[in-house]
C-alpha cells in the first residue's frame, strides 16, 4: 500500500514538473514568435516609423498655364503613448489655443467613434496646417513636448479664382473615407470635389516611409539599417485640363448675377473647353482654416453657389431639343427636308388641342422651321409619328423607338464626364405615361417634342447636341481632362458614340442651324470672321422663362460646341445667344474685339433678380 502510494506521488511530481516546463517553452514560444504589446511597446520605444507625404500632383490648362501647385504646410502630430510630462500651458500659448480646445482635441483623438483609426501607437493629427511662424517657434521647442511631432507636408494653391466646381479641393479625410481605402489613415488628405476627387488615385502619388532609431530618452539617432527598410515617396502625376482658363474666365464675367451655366466642348475631342456654373465661388475660399466656415455660409445660401449647374442641374431644353425632333422624323421617314404642314396659324391646333407659337411665315419646310422655331411643325411631325398605326402597332411601340433615338443621342442616363455630380436628366418613355396618365396619345404628350413636358437635360448634354450635330452624328464622351503625365485617361472617355441618325440628315439640320443665325431666331450669333450654326430655346417656367442658346463654329471645321443657359433669362435671343457669341468669338480668334467687350462687359453688368 505505500509502495503505491509513492508510485503515486512520483506521477504526480513529475507530472506538475512537467507541465511546469511546458508552460515555460509556450510563453517562451510567445514572446519570441507571435506579436504582443510588449513586442509593440519595445519596438515603439526604439523606433520611429515616419510617414513621407508625396508631394502632389499639379494641374495645368489646356495651354499650359498653372492652375494649382502645392505650398509647404505643417500638422502637428500626436502619438498618445508618448505623452508625459507636458507642459500643457506652454503648448498651448505656442499653438495660440485655449486649454478647453486642447481637451477637446485630445477626447476626440482617442474616442473611436469619431477617430476609428485611432491607435495610441500612431501618429494621429492634432492641428492642421499650423503658420510658418508658429512652425518656427514650436520647432524650437518641440523637446519639451513630448509625444507631439511637426508632419511637414504641402498643401493646394492656386493661381486664378476661376473654374472651382471643375477643379474641387482637398481636404481632412473622413471616416468613411479611411473604411473605403486602406491607404488612408486618420489625419491624411483626399481629394473632396471635381478633379481632386475623381482623379484623386493619379494625382495623390504614394506614400513614402522613414524607419528612425530612438534612444531611451525618444531623440532620433538616425535612419534605422541605415535606410535599409526606407521608401521613397511617388510624386502624384500632374495632370492638364482641357479648360482654356481665358475662356472660363470670361463665362464666369459673363454669368456674375445669374442662375446658369455655360459649357463647351471641342466637338473633335469631347473635350471640354469651359464649364461654368453661376453663381460660383472662388477655389481660394477652399483653403485653410476658414474653409469648413466658408463651406457652411456657402451651403446656407439659397443661390446654392456650391451645386454644379452645368453637370447636375437639370432643365427643359426648350427649342434647342427641337433638332434631335428633326433628325428622328426624318430617319423615320415621318418628314422629308420638303415635307410642310397645315398653315401655322399661331400654333399646333387639332380640335380642342392648341399649342402656341410666334408670329412667322406659313407654312413651313423643315430648314426654315428649325430657323423660326416653328412649335407646330414639330408637334405636327410628333403626332404624326405617335399616330402611324402602319409603322407603329401601339402608341407605346412609337414612344418606344422616339426614346430609343434620344437616348442615342446622350440623353436620359448619364454621359459619363470625368468629374462627380453628373445628373441623368428625364427622358420619359411608355411605361412611365402608362403609369402616370393611364390612357394616353400624341396629343397628351405632344410638349416633348419642343423641349417641355417631362423632358429634361443637363447644360452638358444641351452643348454634347451641338458637338453631335457638328459632328454629323456623333460624339465622344465629354471630359475635363486631356492628358495625365506619364499615364494616359480612359479609353471610354475617347470613344466615338453614333447615333441612330444618318449623317445625311445631320446636314439638313446644320443648314438649318446656319438659317437660324443668318435669317432666324439667332441673329445675335452672327459673325464676321466665321460661319455660327445656332438655335434658340425659350424655356417654358413657373416664373420668367429660361433663355436657352445651343450652338457651334465655323460651320463646316467646326471648333467649339456650347450650350448657354440662363435661368429666368426670357428669350434665348435675350441672354442665350450674345453670351454664346462672345464665348466662341474668345476662343476661336483668341481675343474679343473692342466692340465684343463692350457688349461683354454690359452684360456682365447685368443681374437677374
Amino acid at each position: 500500500m505505500k509502495k503505491y502510494e509513492l508510485e503515486r506521488r512520483q506521477y504526480v511530481i513529475g507530472g506538475l514538473a512537467l507541465a511546469v516546463v511546458i508552460g515555460y517553452i509556450v510563453r517562451l514560444v510567445f514572446l519570441q514568435l507571435i506579436p504582443n504589446d510588449y513586442e509593440q511597446i519595445a519596438w515603439n520605444n526604439a523606433l520611429y516609423r515616419k510617414v513621407v507625404y508625396p508631394s502632389r500632383g499639379a494641374i495645368y490648362d489646356r495651354t499650359g498655364r498653372l492652375l494649382v501647385y502645392n505650398q509647404p504646410a505643417y500638422d502637428v502630430m500626436v502619438i498618445t503613448r508618448e505623452l508625459s510630462d507636458l507642459d500643457t500651458l506652454d503648448f498651448c500659448n505656442t499653438l495660440h489655443i485655449s486649454r478647453q480646445k486642447f481637451e477637446e482635441r485630445m477626447k476626440n483623438i482617442t474616442d473611436t467613434s469619431k477617430n476609428p483609426g485611432y491607435s495610441s501607437y500612431s501618429q494621429q493629427l492634432f492641428m492642421p496646417q499650423i503658420s510658418a511662424t508658429d512652425f518656427q517657434v514650436l520647432q524650437e521647442k518641440m523637446f519639451r513636448f513630448k509625444g507631439f511631432y511637426i508632419r511637414e507636408r504641402t498643401t493646394r494653391q492656386y493661381n486664378y479664382p476661376y473654374a472651382a466646381h471643375v477643379l474641387g479641393d482637398v481636404a481632412e479625410v473622413s471616416a468613411s473615407d479611411v473604411d473605403a481605402d486602406s491607404y488612408y489613415r486618420a489625419g491624411d488628405y483626399i481629394g473632396k470635389l471635381g478633379v481632386e476627387r475623381s482623379y484623386e488615385s493619379v494625382l495623390r502619388g504614394q506614400k513614402g516611409v522613414e524607419v528612425l532609431l530612438r534612444d531611451a530618452r525618444g531623440k532620433i539617432q538616425g535612419h534605422y539599417r541605415d535606410g535599409a527598410d526606407d521608401r521613397q515617396p511617388e510624386q502624384g502625376k500632374d495632370v492638364m485640363l482641357s479648360l482654356d482658363i481665358g475662356l472660363q474666365a470670361l463665362g464666369e464675367r459673363l454669368m456674375q448675377g445669374k442662375r446658369g451655366s455655360i459649357v463647351a466642348i471641342e466637338p473633335a475631342t469631347g473635350e471640354v473647353l469651359c464649364l461654368v456654373s453661376s453663381p460660383t465661388f472662388s477655389p481660394f475660399d477652399l483653403l485653410g482654416k476658414q474653409r469648413g466656415s466658408n463651406i457652411r455660409q456657402m451651403l446656407a445660401d439659397p443661390n446654392r453657389p456650391m451645386f454644379n449647374r452645368a453637370v447636375s442641374g437639370t432643365y427643359p431644353p426648350g427649342s434647342t431639343f427641337k433638332t434631335s425632333q428633326a433628325l428622328t422624323f426624318m430617319q423615320e421617314g415621318i418628314v422629308d427636308p420638303n415635307t410642310t404642314y397645315y398653315p401655322c396659324n399661331g400654333g399646333f391646333h387639332y380640335k380642342n388641342q392648341k399649342l402656341g407659337c410666334h408670329v412667322h411665315q406659313s407654312p413651313l419646310s423643315l430648314k426654315p422651321a428649325i430657323a423660326t422655331s416653328c412649335n407646330g411643325f414639330f408637334c405636327w411631325g410628333l403626332f404624326n409619328m405617335f399616330g402611324n398605326r402602319t409603322k407603329y402597332p401601339t402608341v407605346q411601340d412609337a414612344m418606344t423607338t422616339w426614346k430609343d433615338y434620344m437616348v442615342s443621342m446622350g440623353f436620359g442616363y448619364k454621359l459619363g464626364i470625368d468629374i462627380p455630380g453628373e445628373a441623368r436628366g428625364m427622358i420619359p418613355n411608355a411605361e412611365y405615361y402608362d403609369h402616370h396618365l393611364g390612357r394616353w396619345n400624341a396629343l397628351t404628350v405632344k410638349s416633348i417634342s419642343i423641349g417641355q413636358g417631362e423632358v429634361t437635360l443637363t447644360p452638358l448634354q444641351i452643348a454634347n447636341l451641338g458637338a453631335t450635330i457638328a459632328n454629323r452624328g456623333y460624339y465622344i464622351t465629354p471630359h475635363v481632362v486631356k492628358a495625365i503625365k506619364g499615364g494616359h485617361i480612359a479609353d471610354s472617355l475617347l470613344e466615338r458614340h453614333y447615333t441612330k441618325v444618318s449623317a445625311k440628315y445631320y446636314s439638313e439640320v446644320v443648314s438649318g442651324m446656319r438659317s437660324a443665325v443668318t435669317t432666324g431666331t439667332c441673329k445675335g450669333a452672327q459673325s464676321p470672321w466665321y460661319d455660327v450654326c445656332g438655335k434658340t430655346g425659350t424655356a417654358e417656367n413657373r416664373g420668367h422663362d429660361h433663355s436657352v442658346f445651343m450652338g457651334f463654329a465655323p460651320q463646316h471645321d467646326p471648333q467649339i460646341a456650347i450650350s448657354v443657359y440662363v435661368e429666368n433669362g426670357g428669350y434665348g435671343a435675350t441672354f442665350g445667344v450674345p453670351i454664346g457669341a462672345l464665348m466662341m468669338e474668345q476662343y476661336i480668334r483668341g481675343e474679343l474685339s473692342a466692340e465684343s467687350k463692350a457688349r461683354a462687359a454690359a452684360i456682365s453688368n447685368r443681374s437677374i433678380n
